[in-house]
């Protein structure tokens, strides 16, 4: 067994559920909730999607909402006044182009607004199970630590761990990685002795707690 997948499969060994942490109640909150989720916590956005989804489950119930009621809903999140415009208009899209359904393609998903790349993989993986990978600061910060990649570009970090994970663990890798990062191989506090990776991980040694 290889060095990489030896990784991947003590990942998946480690973590019961590799999957996104955003709550959701439909295919359309899930996207709402990644356009929210764009240089904002996880926990942040759902604090205030736990109140937003309960009056807010489908397009029509945003447009409904209107988009200053919905700025005053996302205020407490980075950026909330362009994604409320992006989730305004995404809404409009979605109900006139695409009969009110997340599309299941990369190219339609990019055509909405506040949805790029790194979003369509989210989705496309979450809801549609594909097997693409989303590069966030996580995956990005670990690539680098496991040796997956020397890239600082997203694309590019992607593009190489499409070449190197092995098939079997592409579908999960970006959740492995971005849990992994999250609660263990922490940016500011890496917990270096609890880590399942620390024998085949190069920068285990000088990341040690002491």
């Amino acid at each position: 067994m290889s060095r990489v997948e030896e990784i991947c499969r003590r990942l998946e060994a480690s973590i019961n559920e590799p999957k996104s942490e955003l709550n959701y109640a439909s295919d359309y909150t899930f996207l709402v909730a990644v356009v929210l989720s764009a240089q904002t916590t996880d926990v942040q956005v759902n604090k205030v999607t736990s109140r937003l989804f309960e009056k807010c489950k489908t397009a029509d119930d945003v447009l409904n909402m209107g988009l200053e009621r919905l700025t005053d809903e996302i205020r407490s999140i980075g950026l909330y006044r362009n994604k409320a415009k992006n989730i305004i208009e995404l809404s409009k899209i979605l109900k006139l182009k695409f009969n009110s359904k997340v599309p299941d393609t990369r190219e339609d998903l990019e055509s909405l607004p506040g949805v790029g790349r790194k979003t369509a993989n989210v989705v496309l993986n979450a809801l549609f199970g594909k097997s693409t990978i989303a590069v966030d600061t996580h995956v990005l910060r670990l690539s680098k630590i496991l040796e997956f990649s020397r890239a600082n570009d997203p694309l590019k970090v992607e593009k190489d761990l499409e070449k190197l994970i092995p098939s079997a663990y592409k579908k999960n890798i970006s959740n492995l990685l971005v849990l992994h990062g999250r609660y263990v191989c922490k940016a500011q506090k890496p917990k270096c002795r609890d880590c399942v990776l620390f024998d085949l991980c190069n920068g285990a040694t000088k990341n040690m707690i002491q």
